[in-house]
């Protein structure tokens, strides 16, 4: 695998309001960190975290941040490379069948 497999959260630091009770954004992002890199390691996959309440400078941030404000969206948001995985409270599962999908295989089975 030459290229790396790209994780991007979107959220911010307040909750979603149907997210109450569930960690926050940046909460999620670390904690997905922790949970992939253990599984996977670190060598093949990069992350990003977007700021929601944030000017974006790229216009795919930008385009996105809109659309999770007119479709009322629930964050914190899930991307593996171009592919919405989670939104709301994330599932490991379905995240890490994402990224298998794209080629990434478990250390324990390298």
């Amino acid at each position: 695998m030459s290229e790396k497999v790209k994780v991007t959260i979107y959220g911010a630091e307040l909750l979603c309001a149907s997210c109450v009770g569930a960690p926050g954004s940046k909460d999620t992002y670390e904690w997905l960190q922790a949970a992939i890199g253990r599984k996977y390691g670190t060598d093949a996959i990069s992350y990003e975290y977007v700021d929601i309440d944030e000017t974006q400078t790229e216009e795919k941030h930008q385009d996105f941040v809109r659309r999770i404000v007119e479709e009322d969206l629930f964050w914190p948001i899930v991307f593996v490379d171009e592919d919405l995985v989670a939104e709301g409270i994330p599932r490991l599962k379905t995240i890490y069948q994402s990224l298998e999908a794209k080629g990434l295989v478990p250390v324990e089975e390298i």
